[in-house]
């Protein structure tokens, strides 16, 4: 029951964006319907796998297990030293029974020690009883089962104990630039209460080339991707080891996992001012907007200009002009790169002391003065030209085309002990659905010219083979040299 509550408690994280995976997501959230989230937030369906409500379910649960398992085990370890049962006086009213007539009866009785061995071949533990001989077997059904339990118990332990030292970190990286493992270069980054500088382990990552490989479809126009990979010059301590990451195929190093999550161009971006000074120079991230690398970009300029200045620019790796004017990326290699701006004078909102968005640019407070409404139409721009800016203000250079690679730097400590625990819960789980809880008693009865040998099973729940079970075992029995069973 507690685990059937505990899939249904999880639901509201999968609905809802969550804080620790989402902040973004959970203010726009507020913003989009401010009353919904009110009622939400209180509820604390926000921060559903650390609220007070999921983290009693999983406390009950945890005391539940243990509460289960610990009797459990003590009374299965007293089972697993006691002998099998007496032999009932009546074997008449058990399943399978079977009565066999036997000739030379005394030579039956002297079988008892060779019926003990064929029932120990076939796993039973037995126990002589004069003239009958007790077996039972499938002690091994409770084992299972409880190490099933255990491995439950180890995967709360390992989530647990382990959540807290888990991160995951996102990072742009741009051919020839480097991005090391520290909290400060990280792009956004969620962590367990214990990570800190310290506990990062200290690697960079240096971005040498991306190639990616396209098909093109002649059917539909489209160019389908088909592999991705990212050459990286990894360094420790002085040591540099080449590396590759492809789509499904991170970079595991040093207790850490680092994927491929997306890519694009970044266009290095040359603003000079009147006097030739070069006041902004470095390459700007465009993010993709469709499979053909149409990107978007935008550069912010605080100083050096005559006044702050903002630009929101398209870049197109293979343009082409449609009929109403506008341009397009018809293939995602850069064939024909153009980049197009926009440009805002005014304030930046960067003195505020507010974190600002890198990707976007916020224009209520600017003026437009190329593109859009304004008298100067927008920036346009080859790869290698340059272009001057409205009003005097400088010049815009289009300098180099270099890619780039976003990746997830994830490190989870629970992933090895959940997954050996995963790997008993199955084998638990398979191994209790397939062994079957049995007991067979065999008895000689009479001990004159003509006896008879009693076979009679008994099985713990449902067990469509037990009579098979006790035909085999009659046959066996008949093998015996100290005496003939007539059949």
């Amino acid at each position: 029951f507690l685990l059937l509550l505990l899939a249904l408690a999880a639901i509201p994280g999968s609905l809802v964006p969550q804080r620790a995976a989402d902040p973004n997501g959970v203010i726009q959230f507020e913003r989009d319907d401010p009353e919904l989230f009110a009622i939400l937030d209180s509820l604390q369906l926000f921060d559903t796998y650390s609220s007070v409500w999921f983290s009693a379910i999983y406390i009950l649960l945890f005391i539940s297990l243990v509460g289960c398992i610990i009797p459990r085990t003590s009374h299965h370890l007293k089972a697993l030293s006691t002998p099998p049962p007496k032999t009932p006086r009546n074997l008449e009213r058990l399943e399978a029974f079977r009565a066999v007539p036997v000739e030379n009866g005394a030579g039956a009785v002297g079988a008892i020690a060779g019926i003990d061995q064929v029932l120990q071949k076939a796993g039973y533990r037995t126990k002589v009883y004069g003239t009958s001989v007790a077996g039972e077997k499938g002690y091994l059904r409770e084992t299972a089962n409880l190490v099933f339990h255990f491995a439950l118990v180890g995967v709360l332990v390992g989530l647990a104990a382990g959540t807290g030292f888990k991160y995951s970190g996102q990072r742009v990286i741009v051919e020839g630039t480097a991005f090391t493992n520290q909290l400060a270069s990280y792009d956004s980054f969620t962590s367990g209460a214990f990570v800190d500088d310290a506990s990062l382990v200290p690697y960079a990552i240096q971005l040498d080339e991306f190639t990616p490989t396209y098909e093109f479809d002649t059917n539909s126009g489209v160019a389908q991707p088909l592999d991705f990979v990212a050459a990286v010059n990894v360094t420790q301590e002085g040591v540099t080891h080449q590396r590759e990451i492809r789509v499904n195929r991170p970079l595991d190093f040093e207790g850490t996992s680092v994927y491929l999550l997306g890519n694009g161009f970044a266009p290095h971006v040359t603003v000079t001012n009147p006097t030739g000074d070069v006041v902004y120079s470095q390459p700007v991230v465009f993010l993709p907007q469709d499979g053909n690398l149409t990107s978007l970009g935008v550069i912010k300029i605080p100083d050096g200009l005559d006044e702050q200045v903002g630009m929101v620019g398209f870049f197109y790796p293979s343009a082409v002009v449609l009929d109403s004017g506008a341009l397009s990326s018809v293939y995602p290699e850069p064939d024909q790169p153009v980049m197009t701006m926009n440009v805002f004078t005014g304030d930046l909102g960067l003195d505020e002391g507010i974190p600002r968005n890198v990707y976007s640019l916020d224009t209520d407070d600017m003026i437009q003065v190329a593109g859009g409404q304004s008298d100067t139409p927008a920036l346009v721009l080859g790869l290698g030209q340059s272009v001057e800016l409205p009003s005097g203000l400088g010049t815009l250079s289009f300098e180099d085309l270099p890619r780039f690679i976003s990746v997830d730097v994830h490190r989870d400590p629970t992933q090895f002990p959940v997954g050996i625990a995963s790997v008993f819960i199955v084998a638990g789980l398979a191994t209790s659905l397939f062994v079957v809880r049995r007991r067979v008693w065999v008895k000689i009865v009479d001990s004159g010219d003509l006896a008879h040998l009693e076979i009679a099973g008994l099985s713990r729940g449902d067990d469509p083979g037990l009579e098979g079970s006790m035909v085999k075992l009659e046959a066996d029995i008949s093998q015996l040299e100290e005496f003939r069973l007539r059949l």
